[in-house]
């Protein structure tokens, strides 16, 4: 894994895929950042985070996707990397907002951002972006976040975490043909608040009920209505309220 390690940046992951333009970088290089002034999340949120105390990363895949279908595949392996990871830490109750923000309890601890570049010969380029609030207390008006410090009650060296991250990923992509019903089935477990009854809002700003039943191979989420119908939606057509 070749490590690049910056002290502040505008996005990790705008650096990297700047990198990956050239077709000979190493696949799984991975960038990260002290402190990182532009950060995004799912539908250019910004992700916030005070420096030096955060995991702010960003990883290279190639050759593994090649379907512009089955990209939800690669969400399926990081979060579950994440949850891996963070599980040898002992950290608890840990879950997954779909598509791809990592929880405890009910507290945001991180969030995932995939962007992919389809090349020219049809091949798929991810950059694997990864926020996880390691060693930050205070999180001022963000109510919902959390992290590692203050779940655990301890602080964490956030420079282990990028080479273990990684070799999950690196592990699950290699095992992925023979296991990938195994892994949906895993993420599917991890589901925050899957199977009860959760109030939703859709594009319109309108409020419902529904359950989370699952999540589609393209990666909509499957939702149980009131009328007993079962619909699909992507993140850009509802938002959780919770």
């Amino acid at each position: 894994m070749k490590l690049i390690k910056l002290d502040a940046i505008d996005s990790t992951n705008d650096f990297l895929k700047a990198l990956a333009s050239n077709d000979e970088l190493e696949n799984f290089t991975v960038v990260t950042a002290e402190n990182q002034t532009k950060g995004k999340g799912q539908m250019g949120a910004k992700w916030q985070s005070e420096s030096g105390k955060n995991l702010i990363m960003s990883a290279l895949v190639k050759d593994f996707l090649f379907d512009n279908e089955k990209v939800f595949d690669l969400n399926i392996i990081v979060s579950l990397a994440v949850i891996e990871t963070l599980n040898s830490f002992d950290i608890s109750t840990l879950s997954i907002k779909w598509p791809n923000d990592i929880m405890s309890y009910n507290k945001k601890i991180g969030g995932i951002l995939i962007e992919n570049t389809i090349k020219s010969d049809g091949r798929i380029v991810s950059v694997v972006g990864l926020g996880l609030n390691v060693n930050q207390t205070n999180f001022g008006e963000l109510p919902n976040a959390s992290s590692l410090a203050l779940i655990s009650g301890k602080t964490f060296d956030k420079d282990v975490f990028p080479f273990l991250i990684t070799e999950k990923i690196k592990e699950k992509i290699g095992l992925w043909e023979t296991k990938s019903a195994f892994f949906w089935e895993e993420y599917f477990n991890h589901l925050f608040r899957k199977g009860v009854p959760m109030p939703f809002k859709n594009l319109e700003n309108q409020n419902f009920m529904g359950i989370i039943q699952g999540v589609s191979s393209a990666g909509k989420i499957q939702i149980l209505l009131e009328d007993d119908s079962v619909s699909e939606f992507d993140i850009k057509e509802i938002q959780m309220l919770y």
